[in-house]
């Protein structure tokens, strides 16, 4: 299906004419029967790892020059996105801090890139790099200034350590099957998705043009309560992206489409660790 994010959306590793995900293809030998196909109409043609169902043969859902995407071929993308995150905090950290303004440009930069490559038919490895590395300079930025207040001095590592914790339990939570993603399960994340982001989205305008704290989302019990509801949303958006995985290796996605991978839990990381730097600010302001 349609994998999401808390702020874009991305395409999963196949689409038919609606956009959707059709991971219809036969899986390997002693591969589980694939859950989108059949009766949910997220599956419904345009797939192009699809076998040829005329043919009697057992050929690859895949051209023959096309290597298929690994487990392996994802950790090393994932892996390089988010150093190149790493790498761009630490100099927004820097050099950033006391430049607030350059940081704001830099999160815009990263806003606009990563809305581009949601679009995008294919993954593209050096725009989805440059989304990291101007969201690395943004947060680096953003966290080196709240680090600088006295009485937040340490926030920053917290939500490090606190994002590292939601990963961690969202991953066990979905290899155990403790949470499945159904086409039930996206549909009203989907929704809680796009009320929590229209909700921020008024707050700014309130905090815009009517001053203070709009409608008092970052501030308060209201902002705690806020804050809490947005690390929960970007945790279920993780069980998204381990579907997307998931499916793609089963489903022999081609290879580039691990950067899609990539891109998707480097957003969707960073929207966490965003709303855990915000919650713990609020606790301890």
């Amino acid at each position: 299906m349609r994998s999401s994010n808390p702020v874009f959306s991305r395409r999963g590793f196949s689409r038919d004419n609606n956009g959707y995900a059709g991971f219809d293809a036969p899986p390997q030998a002693g591969a589980a029967a694939n859950p989108y196909a059949g009766t949910n109409p997220y599956a419904q043609g345009g797939n192009p790892y699809a076998q040829d169902a005329a043919q009697g043969t057992q050929t690859p859902p895949y051209a023959p020059q096309t290597r298929r995407m690994t487990m392996d071929d994802v950790v090393l993308r994932t892996g390089m996105t988010l150093g190149t995150v790493i790498a761009g905090a630490a100099v927004g950290w820097i050099f950033l801090t006391k430049s607030l303004g350059f940081a704001v440009g830099a999160g815009l930069i990263a806003m606009v890139l990563a809305f581009v490559q949601s679009f995008k038919r294919k993954p593209s490895p050096a725009l989805i790099l440059t989304y990291a590395a101007f969201e690395g300079l943004f947060l680096g930025a953003l966290s080196g200034a709240i680090n600088d207040v006295p009485k937040l001095a340490g926030a920053p590592m917290q939500a490090v350590m606190g994002t590292m914790a939601v990963f961690v339990a969202m991953l066990v939570a979905y290899k155990t099957r403790i949470v499945r993603v159904t086409a039930r399960f996206t549909r009203y994340l989907m929704i809680a998705l796009l009320g929590f982001v229209l909700l921020s989205l008024v707050n700014v305008l309130f905090m815009a043009f009517g001053g203070g704290d709009g409608l008092g989302f970052r501030s308060g019990g209201m902002g705690i309560l806020f804050g809490v509801v947005g690390v929960v949303l970007g945790a279920l958006c993780l069980a998204l992206d381990f579907k997307q995985v998931e499916d793609g290796i089963a489903y022999g996605a081609p290879r580039e489409e691990s950067w899609l991978a990539a891109f998707g839990l480097t957003v969707t990381l960073a929207w966490i660790y965003m709303e855990l730097l915000r919650l713990i600010s609020i606790l301890r302001d």
